[in-house]
């Protein structure tokens, strides 16, 4: 970084239980771009609540939210916007004078890349998961227009109530599903996780659908993205879902939205180091 770092220098941070360096990058690369006088640094913690407490305590300005915490630090924060409180989860805190505010900008993120995508909502879906990221796809696809679809979860509890809430049905398993659009959002295939090897949908699965969508941003090519692609199927990846909801997450931080040419140079910078 060029610039000096000094007493008035505004942080921001995230929490996940594997922290990258996907948000670190692209975050100080378009401070350093537009000459904003802020740092970003990314965390783990065993004390959620001890963490939020010393956002809230040292000024923190902003904070992202990653597995496994996205609902579990809502009642820790005074207020939820729409985007968070529509599904429950959060993914972004930002931080006025110790009046902590939540957003949720993974449903942009996926509504937005849906669009780009073109993919039809006529389209059948089995989305695998039930948590915070589960609820802002689940959403989103509701939202664009999908009818026919299934959340797969082994928790039937969660699973259950989110396919209830936007209208679609629960399975357990895949059991003779074959869906043309298949949606990851748990953390197999994450590195660093006990799962980090393993395919979330069977090969037989990935060869009968038409799109693929791996929320999981790290690492950039995760098992179920390498496999699909050795089959020629389209692809949506977790680095695009990344950069997008990190860009909405920079502007509620700093005011400042980004022209697109930075932000496709900040992606690109935060994808070769994370």
């Amino acid at each position: 970084m060029t610039k000096h770092l000094n007493k008035d220098t505004t942080i921001c941070m995230s929490l996940a239980a594997r922290p990258s360096n996907f948000g670190t990058r692209f975050h100080n690369y378009l401070y350093d771009a537009l000459d904003l006088d802020y740092l970003y640094k990314a965390f783990t913690t065993q004390d959620l609540k001890g963490a939020i407490g010393g956002v809230r305590a040292l000024g923190i300005r902003g904070c992202a939210i990653s597995m496994p915490f996205k609902e579990e630090c809502i009642p820790m924060l005074d207020e939820l916007d729409a985007s968070a409180k529509a599904i429950n989860s959060v993914n972004t805190i930002v931080n006025s004078n110790g009046y902590l505010k939540a957003y949720n900008t993974d449903y942009i993120a996926i509504a937005t890349l849906l669009k780009q995508y073109k993919v039809p909502n006529d389209f059948t879906f089995a989305l695998r998961g039930s948590g915070g990221m589960a609820k802002a796809v689940a959403c989103a696809l509701k939202d664009a227009g999908f009818k026919q679809g299934f959340i797969v979860a082994k928790n039937e509890k969660t699973g259950t109530d989110l396919a209830k809430l936007y209208g679609f049905e629960w399975r357990k398993d895949m059991t003779d599903l074959k869906p043309d659009l298949l949606i990851n959002a748990t953390p197999i295939g994450m590195a660093g996780g006990e799962d980090a090897d393993k395919l979330s949908f069977s090969e037989q699965q990935i060869n009968s659908a038409q799109v693929i969508f791996e929320v999981v941003a790290l690492p950039a090519e995760t098992p179920l993205l390498k496999y699909a692609k050795s089959q020629n199927k389209a692809v949506i990846t977790g680095s695009e879902v990344f950069a997008i909801q990190a860009v909405e997450q920079f502007v509620l931080y700093t005011g400042v939205r980004p022209n697109d040419e930075l932000f496709q140079q900040a992606a690109k910078h935060a994808r070769q180091g994370a």
